[in-house]
């Protein structure tokens, strides 16, 4: 009787240690894959302000040059800078 009830014991021991390790190869995927998205979609908008600042940022002076540079240069922090900051000025001095 005590050698089946050892058994039994580490029988859910074992399915225990499995169910954690699916448990934990499932967080992993769900991280990866949200890491994964936030990346593409930082990435989009990143490219999405640079074409925008390319394409409608007036060409007075060495603003759009400077703009090009902040945005390229300092990638994921230079377009939220702009989005922010810039085109909101932009869009309501010149309309675009």
């Amino acid at each position: 009787m005590i050698a089946r009830w050892g058994n039994i014991c580490r029988d859910t021991i074992q399915q225990r240690r499995r169910a954690t390790v699916a448990i934990a190869g499932i967080a992993i995927l769900l991280i990866w894959l949200i890491t994964a998205v936030l990346g593409i979609a930082s990435f989009g908008f990143w490219i999405w302000m640079l074409i925008d600042c390319i394409t409608k940022e007036p060409s007075e002076g060495n603003d759009k040059l400077i703009w090009i540079l902040v945005i390229v240069f300092t990638n994921f922090v230079g377009a939220p800078l702009y989005y922010f900051v810039r085109r909101p000025e932009r869009i309501q001095n010149f309309c675009q």
